[in-house]
């Protein structure tokens, strides 16, 4: 006689699958796997098993033929549904192991690395806030599922699967290189071939290989201040020697550079956190300093699409004649953080290495990934979606700054061309770290400023809020709170 799967060891769990049916196959995959169930095991009947759970017998049945087709089930012929031989992942019963009595002394190990200074933290239940004023989450309302959905169903087509599923070497989807190139690079007034791009892992992994390829201990490296966290803790993973140069409304002041500069580090278009602009007279005198200094420059241009406000300021890499400019640009922040899609523009003897430093990494981004995000771009979505984007920050902005003006709060920085995020200064002796910390009890989220700082304020009345996730009928309300506890 077969053993049983009795019904009350399968339960669901919401956070399994966001669907019923999810979350029954996983939960029959969960009892199968934890009870170490033999072929043939009998499973409930799908009646038997739909009462005691709740759920209608088509629901089961359904998920019983999908577990059959996935090789988790059998059908027997008047026996009904079994555990089949063919189980894809059936855990091992393993011996008793002895606690080991030496464990590794993880503080000798890893000794010379050491944790990052500067993190920007975000709650990982930030949804759960009323007034979420953080930057770079994206609001799903304004994303187009259906659109996605098709250009996934595309990558995933029999034409695409076969190439998109074989391993690549190192090399990126030609469509998504095509787009770059064709689409995206001249709306910044670059020119760039396809062997001087490289697909990465969102900016940040483009950030990465350009300071572990260019940053040296002979290399003095600059980077704005206040400036974004990560390229101080980028440098400073590489060990290169570096200066934090203030920055004015105008961005970085190329004439204060030292005069051994070998790599700047900036966001000319718009600066993290104070949304500045370089002007063009700067950009230019950069260029010309780079060519006399011989140094480098990267250009995270992270923010351009949002630009709804005022024509985007010319990249920094458009007026770059020599390839002193590598150009980081991204998909994430445009479309949502989670997809982590970016790219880097260089001359192509660079982009060689970093694709071959890439490979050790990770090979490629996901090509899949790649294509689904080519066809998007391509297909028009994506110039669909930043229109309705800008509309949204647009009127979410006003809506802001309207706010602002009612309360005792002072704007210190704030993207001329748009963006989607502004720099607050509160009253002086406000400490904001201490401020977000108690704006949670009111359902609110504000960025503390002190991380953007190498040598902070103390105490740092600067906060930056984020608009691109909040409900522009919330902004004012969440402004009064901000406000209130501020000015206490």
């Amino acid at each position: 006689m077969h053993s049983r799967i009795p019904p009350d060891i399968i339960f669901l769990r919401k956070s399994d699958a966001p669907t019923l049916q999810g979350q029954l196959a996983a939960a029959i995959v969960r009892a199968i796997l934890e009870t170490r169930a033999r072929p043939e095991t009998r499973l409930p009947s799908s009646r038997h098993l739909a009462q005691a759970l709740g759920l209608s017998r088509m629901t089961v049945s359904l998920v019983y033929q999908d577990l059959v087709a996935q090789g988790y089930l059998q059908t027997i012929p008047r026996s009904g549904i079994a555990v089949a031989a063919t189980v894809p992942h059936r855990r091992l019963r393993t011996a008793e192991i002895r606690q080991n009595e030496h464990p590794p002394d993880w503080r000798t190990w890893l000794s010379d690395h050491q944790m990052p200074r500067r993190i920007i933290r975000k709650p990982a239940n930030w949804r759960d806030f009323r007034y979420p004023f953080i930057y770079g989450q994206a609001d799903p309302s304004l994303f187009d599922h259906g659109a996605w959905r098709d250009c996934a169903r595309r990558a995933l087509g029999t034409r695409d699967f076969g190439d998109l599923a074989a391993d690549r070497y190192g090399a990126d989807d030609p469509l998504l290189l095509d787009y770059i190139c064709s689409n995206t690079l001249p709306r910044r007034g670059i020119t760039a071939r396809p062997d001087e791009v490289l697909v990465t892992l969102g900016a940040q992994n483009a950030l990465f290989l350009a300071v572990e390829l260019l940053a040296r201990a002979d290399r003095l490296a600059v980077t704005e201040e206040p400036g974004y966290p990560d390229f101080a803790e980028t440098l400073r993973r590489a060990q290169s020697p570096t200066t934090f140069m203030p920055v004015d409304d105008r961005g970085m002041r190329p004439c204060d550079l030292p005069g051994n500069t070998r790599l700047v580090i900036a966001t000319p278009s718009h600066h993290i956190p104070t949304g500045a602009t370089m002007p063009l007279s700067r950009r230019r005198e950069m260029i010309e300093l780079a060519g006399h200094r011989d140094f480098l420059i990267i250009e995270d241009d992270y923010d351009f699409e949002m630009a709804y406000l005022a024509p985007p300021a010319p990249a920094l890499k458009s007026l770059d004649q020599e390839g002193r400019v590598i150009y980081l640009g991204s998909f994430s922040k445009s479309l949502f953080p989670g997809l982590r899609i970016g790219y880097m523009v260089a001359p192509a003897e660079l982009i060689a290495k970093a694709r071959a430093l890439r490979s050790i990494m990770l090979r490629h981004p996901p090509s899949h990934l790649q294509r689904i995000t080519a066809y998007f771009l391509a297909l028009g979505h994506y110039d669909a979606h930043i229109v309705r984007l800008r509309q949204a920050m647009k009127e979410r902005r006003a809506i802001l700054e309207q706010a602002l003006a009612a309360s005792s709060l002072k704007i210190e920085g704030a993207a001329a061309s748009g963006g989607s995020s502004i720099w607050l200064r509160g009253p002086d002796g406000l400490e904001s770290i201490e401020l977000a910390d108690r704006l949670t009890r009111d359902s609110v989220l504000i960025e503390p400023g002190g991380v953007f700082f190498e040598t902070p304020p103390d105490p740092c009345p600067l906060f930056r809020l984020g608009f691109s996730s909040i409900q522009a009928a919330d902004i004012p309300r969440g402004i009064d709170l901000i406000d209130r506890a501020a000015f206490a």
